[in-house]
């Protein structure tokens, strides 16, 4: 087994990354503190053609040397945009038929082994602040939560980990049925 080089990766250009058909996944990021965290978030968004990105509250925005360090130019192919207030933004999707899944430990959340996904839903992720995490009233106006399993001491996984599990695991559910 040889490692592949950068040349052989047939990976996609900025333009056609942006006429790919997307992933029907649209990840909100609720008042994440961490410049590095939402830079890993859109790395993860573009390896997985994730249709749209907002930030919301304190969440930074690029042009940002701290996004782009960690997002490695991912802010130029995933679309995304600003709003000042998540729960605005998650009535807004929901008035549009976006189903939402806020990311969070919750009682009666469903484990995410356990999350079906359902055939022609587009999908909104709430990822939360690294210490409050997603704020209450969000929580009160998703469809669902959704709990990742975890089984040591900790019961915390740093928000662009939570994003990369999560992502990884709904983007596998939608591929199964397409």
């Amino acid at each position: 087994m040889r490692k592949l080089k950068n040349s052989e990766l047939d990976r996609l250009s900025v333009d056609a990354f942006k006429e790919a058909k997307k992933t029907p996944i649209i990840i909100v990021l609720d008042n994440i503190r961490s410049l590095n965290n939402i830079g890993s978030v859109f790395r993860t968004s573009d390896a997985f053609l994730i249709e749209k990105i907002y930030l919301c509250g304190i969440t930074a925005t690029p042009p940002n040397k701290d996004i782009h360090k960690t997002a490695l130019g991912s802010t130029d192919t995933v679309s995304w945009e600003y709003i000042e207030n998540t729960l605005d933004l998650v009535k807004k999707l929901k008035d549009n038929n976006v189903t939402i899944c806020a990311i969070e430990q919750a009682q009666n959340a469903t484990m995410l082994n356990n999350f079906t996904v359902q055939p022609d839903t587009k999908y909104a992720l709430v990822f939360g602040n690294e210490v409050k995490g997603v704020d209450q009233d969000v929580i009160n106006h998703s469809d669902t939560v959704i709990e990742i399993p975890q089984f040591g001491t900790k019961h915390s996984l740093n928000i662009s980990v939570s994003c990369g599990v999560v992502v990884w695991d709904v983007f596998s559910k939608i591929k199964v049925l397409s």
